[in-house]
This record gives structure tokens, sequence and C-alpha cells, in this order.
């Protein structure tokens, strides 16, 4: 009698929701994912020593069905129905470094991509209604920039309120770039703001008793430092209710009510003003112009112009992003600055020039951003609990992904921050500018270590 040999068991495919996917997310990414990913059944598919993305629910494939892309995926983050299993920033690095080496491109997805999608998602049991939009999102309605559009995109940011800004920021409340002079021990957020600041007023040339208009003044960081340096008497204006309050208490508790004065207007309101043609000595505008708007622009740097009084300087902080990389993305203007415009450099350099301005220096800011926004990262991780108790769990992940993203954006020259500074020229041509630099960039104490 003969025995056979029982045949091997045939080694059963695995089923998870990880390996369903696995194809799908192939070929939206067009290649292996760089991430290891694990679903909401414990399933894993993808390289095992990579960040993992953690797809807590069905739900998450249903965000991305109704809003793929960008959107949809900053969505599902929001709400908590994916995460990281590692720090935000050390993920989206990796991810970002691996699919360049891979040298992935997402090629854009066909109908029958689509049809694919929505028919694994029914398998998968993630179909249904659309899911509720994280209420941090913005809904603007109106006319894009108009005046009361503008003002509530104001307000969805940058009202969110004082005590949010207070818990963030440092003592000199600049919500801008800052400028590293130092890496010293004790050196800080609020030192770098200090010397940003101090490098803004010896660029504008102010001495006591100058006028100077600052337009989009924040919570008055420079207003402040102008006026008490300085002795300069500013025109702070603000279109945000919060901001100009607290500048306005501030002004007070300082005794500066005979330096300052504290307008809560849109900024096209300038140009009514005639008492402000030509007026100023100075005017400057700290990250303010990425709200104005591309068809705006013009009549922006007008206004600038026409403030001046001839030999009078104007100083430009503006963020600036590359020719082929997007102005904020789905993401940002969503959730963080509805509707700004960002632009190439040179472009808002030479919309300064076509209102009569002369450029004069140009200076970039782009990796001090990059320290300036990890700072204030490291703030909200370490005061995570105070800002949930505060805006709550979805508003503060809103935050650091915005915090995340930016750092990431700037470090990687998809976007740059600059300081335009440019000349009313008296009608004979004459700037009265300085010959050198040198001026400003001595320190404020020679005798001080900087």
């Amino acid at each position: 009698m003969t025995t056979t040999a029982p045949k091997p068991s045939a080694r059963r495919t695995p089923t998870g929701a990880a390996q369903r996917v696995e194809p799908l997310i192939e070929r939206f990414l067009g290649g292996p994912p760089p991430v290891r990913v694990r679903m909401w059944d414990g399933s894993e598919t993808g390289p095992e020593d990579a960040p993992t993305v953690q797809v807590r629910t069905r739900r998450a494939l249903r965000r991305l069905l109704w809003e793929p892309g960008e959107l949809g995926l900053a969505e599902a983050y929001i709400t908590g129905d994916i995460d990281l299993d590692t720090d935000l920033g050390d993920g989206l690095r990796a991810m970002r470094r691996a699919a360049r080496d891979r040298g992935l491109t997402a090629p854009a997805p066909a109908l029958a991509d689509r049809l694919r999608a929505a028919g694994l998602a029914l398998r998968l049991g993630a179909v249904g209604p659309r899911p509720p939009v994280p209420a941090a999102r913005a809904g603007l309605r109106g006319a894009l920039h108009s005046k009361a559009r503008d003002r509530a995109a104001i307000s969805h940011h940058y009202d969110l309120s004082n005590a949010f800004y207070t818990l963030l920021l440092d003592e000199t409340m600049a919500y801008s770039c800052g400028y590293w002079t130092s890496d010293a021990p004790g050196y800080g957020p609020a030192d770098a703001q200090r010397d940003k600041l101090e490098l803004i007023c010896r660029k504008l040339g102010l001495r006591p008793g100058a006028r100077l208009l600052d337009i989009g003044c924040g919570w008055g960081s420079l207003t402040l430092y102008a006026a008490e340096r300085h002795g300069v008497r500013v025109t702070a204006v603000t279109l945000a209710a919060e901001q100009a309050a607290y500048v306005r208490e501030q002004v007070t508790a300082r005794g500066l009510d005979d330096l300052v004065e504290v307008r809560h207007i849109d900024y096209r309101d300038i140009a009514g003003r005639p008492d402000d043609r030509g007026a100023y000595d100075a005017v400057s505008t700290i990250e303010m112009g990425e709200h104005v708007g591309d068809a705006e622009y013009p009549a922006f740097t007008a206004i600038l112009h026409d403030a001046l009084r001839p030999k009078g300087r104007a100083l430009v902080q503006q963020m600036s992003r590359g020719t082929t990389a997007p102005g904020g993305g789905a993401f940002i203007e969503s959730y963080i600055a509805p509707d700004m415009h960002m632009r190439p450099l040179g472009e808002t350099v030479a919309l300064l020039e076509g209102a009569g301005l002369e450029v004069r220096d140009v200076e970039s800011l782009r990796e001090h951003y990059v320290w300036t926004v990890e700072a204030w990262r490291r703030t909200l991780e370490e005061r995570w609990a105070e800002f949930v108790a505060l805006v709550g769990e979805e508003t503060a992940r809103v935050w650091r992904l915005y915090l995340v993203g930016g750092a990431l954006a700037f470090e990687e020259r998809r976007m740059g921050v600059d300081q335009i500074l440019s000349v009313r020229p008296d009608p004979v041509g004459s700037a009265a500018m300085p010959a050198t630099r040198r001026e400003w960039y001595v320190p404020a104490d020679p005798g001080a270590d900087r």
C-alpha cells in the first residue's frame, strides 16, 4: 500500500483593508506608498521602516471620496480620522523625502480610477453621506476681495482670540518672520523679533518726530517699538477688531497716546483721506500684502506711494512663492488665510516700481521663517493642553498642521519671505538714501554681545 504525502496547504492571501487599498494607493501615488499604512481593522501595508499613517476610521476614506487630494487629507487629520505614529513634522519630512527619492509623481486620477475607488469604498463599508465639515473651516461669501469679504477673511484668522495669540507668540506679539542674529544660549524668539523690528526702523530711517504709517499693524509690535524706542508718531491700521482693541490698550498702558493713533479700517480707506496724501516719512506693511489679492495689488502699491512724502521710504515684508508652487494650497486657504495670494518675488518688485516707487534693497529671510515657525510650533506642542482647552482639539490640530506645513514649505524653498525697501524719489530723482547699508546692521549697543 502506498501513501501519498499531504499537499502543503495553500498560503492564504491577506485580505485586510490595507491589502485591498494598496493597489489603489499605488495608482494614485504613481508608485509604492512611501509610508506604512495601518487601517482601522489592524491590517498594514507599506515599508516597515517608514512612518506609519493610522487610518482610524472608515470615515477617512469617505472624506477622501468627497474631497480628494490635500483638503480631504487635511480634514481627515484635523478630525482625528487619520494620524501619524511620530512627530508630524518628522513624518511629513520623511514622506516627502521618500517620495522624492523614489521619483513618485501622482498622475491626475482618471474617471476609471475614481470609479474603482468608489467601488472599493463601497465594499469596505466606507460609502455614505458627506462627512461634516470641521467647524474651523472658513465659510466666506460675497465678491472676492470686497471690503465685507476681506473683513470676514481677516476676522477668521486674526480674531481667533487675543488669548490664543498671547499663548502662541512671545511678549513682542509679533506674528511675522523674526530676524535671528545669534545662536548664543538664551537668545530666543523675542530677541529675534526685536532685532527684526530694529532692522525695519533702521531701513526706514526713522528718527524722533518722523511719521510712520503701519498698514496691517497686527498686535502693534512695530507700532509700539517705533514709538517707544525711536520717538516716532505712528498711525496704525488694522482690519481686525481684536487687534485694534489690543493695540489701543497697549498704547494707553505705555503712555503713548500722544504718539500713536489706531485706526480700525480697511487699508483702502486710507486713499480716501486727503490728510494722508504725502504725509508720511515712512510706510510699513509687514506680511499683510498676502491678503490684498492679485487684482487689487496695483491699487495697494499706489496707496503706499501716495501716502509718502518725496524721499519717504516704504518697507514691505511679504511672503512669496516659487514660479511653479501653489500660492497657499487648499488647506491654508480653507482654514488659515482665506483668499490669500502670493506671487514670485520679482512680480511684487515690478508692481512696486510700477506704482512709482524705486526699489533700493531686497533681503531674503527664508531660513529665518523656518526658525520662527519652529519656535511657534514648540510652544504649541509644549502647551498643547492649554491650547486645546482654549480653542478645542480640532482647531489645535489645524494649527499644528499649519505650522508644520509652513516650516516645511520655507525649508524646501516652495515659499519665501523678503523685506523689500523702496523710496518715493522727489521730482528731480533724489532719494536721500544712505550710501551703504552699514548703519542698518551695526549693533544697537556697540558694547553689547549680540
